[in-house]
């Protein structure tokens, strides 16, 4: 007699490996059911919960956007105000000739107190500088053209008087030359109108243009006639020259030998400014007070000295402060100091333009060079 041993059911094997892989399970089968039902509702749920936001996402990045109408944003805004140009400064200061006729100038750096355009006397060919050509020194800077004077003019020396002559008798006087006047013509003409005419008229041979007919001598000279309308000239008392009177700065003038082909008065390429108007003023005062200073003093330093001041001059006119003095070797120290004095004796020069203001502001610096020759 054998024996087999049979194996145990399948069921009972799948019991035991889900004990073990879920150990909590519940041993009763319909307890076990219903827990492993709970945990696959849950675990759908969760899977739902992760896959759907995925999906609608992916459907809807296939439909297109709406299309949007074209939105404009207009705003006007109000003109900006331009800014207003700068001024430029004024380049360079020269003192033009008071006697030449006022002409405004092409284009020019030169600023002055009148508008001038650049003429000589002699005019040099090809050349097109904006100052005469003027014979002068090369080792200074000038910004003179002409040379004269400040002082008023004085009036003319009337001249001597001439002495009294005696009165020639009648008896002894040149006898009067004969003038005749030109005859008249008569002129003819006859009746027939195809005819001719003429003129009709006695010539003498001493007939002359004269006004009025005058009995005198045939050959008496007719130049003694003019000698009681022409006035006598003493050679020991000649009259006083005619001379036009410059009132300018004494001038030391600067080499130039290019000069201009324009011929006239001398003068320079120069625009008219209220700084130019002013400068000038300022300039001929400081040459007057310099020339008293010299005057009283009774010094005067070696020729050649020369004397550079820079101050500053505020829009009052006042000389707010002197720089630097610096005079060249050899110079005395009266030289030296009477220079910054003519500066500061007559200040203040009175306060500048509204237009003097805007282009120079509040203060400006200058430099005066004081030449002794």
């Amino acid at each position: 007699m054998s024996q087999l041993l049979a194996p145990p059911p399948a069921k009972a094997e799948n019991k035991e490996r889900t004990r073990r892989v879920l150990p909590w399970l519940s041993e009763r089968d319909e307890t076990r059911s219903v827990q492993i039902a709970a945990i696959a509702t849950v675990l759908v749920h969760l899977i739902l919960l992760l896959l759907i936001p995925r999906v609608f996402r992916a459907e809807t990045s296939h439909v297109p956007a709406p299309r949007m109408a074209p939105h404009f944003n207009i705003q006007v805004l109000p003109d900006e105000p331009k800014p207003k140009p700068v001024p430029k400064i004024p380049q360079k200061f020269v003192e033009a000739n008071p006697n030449a006729p006022e002409n405004i100038p092409d284009k020019t750096n030169n600023f002055s107190d009148r508008n001038q355009q650049v003429a000589q006397e002699k005019p040099t060919p090809k050349a097109n500088s904006d100052m005469p050509a003027l014979t002068g020194r090369k080792d200074i800077e000038s910004n003179q053209i002409v040379s004269g004077s400040l002082n008023k003019p004085q009036p003319n020396v009337p001249p001597a008087p001439q002495p009294p002559t005696t009165p020639t008798p009648p008896s002894l006087a040149a006898p009067k030359r004969q003038q005749i006047p030109l005859t008249g013509t008569e002129k003819l003409e006859g009746s027939d109108p195809n005819g001719f005419g003429s003129n009709v008229a006695q010539a003498s041979p001493l007939a002359k243009d004269v006004p009025q007919k005058v009995d005198g001598s045939p050959d008496a000279p007719l130049m003694d006639n003019l000698a009681t309308t022409t006035p006598k000239i003493d050679p020991k008392h000649p009259r006083p020259r005619a001379t036009l009177d410059i009132h300018a700065r004494p001038a030391i003038f600067k080499d130039n030998q290019f000069g201009t082909a324009n011929a006239g008065i001398t003068a320079c390429d120069a625009r008219w400014s209220n700084y130019g108007v002013y400068l000038r003023r300022l300039v001929e005062t400081v040459q007057i007070e310099w020339d008293n200073i010299l005057d009283t003093s009774g010094v005067y330093p070696q020729p050649g000295s020369t004397v550079e001041v820079t101050f500053v001059l505020n829009s009052k006119g006042e000389i707010s402060t002197i720089k630097k003095v610096q005079a060249s070797a050899g110079t005395s120290d009266a030289g030296t100091k009477a220079c910054p004095a003519a500066i500061t004796a007559r200040a203040p020069y009175g306060p500048w333009t509204d237009d003097m203001v805007a282009v120079l502001g509040q203060e400006q610096q200058m430099t005066f060079t004081f030449y002794y020759y």
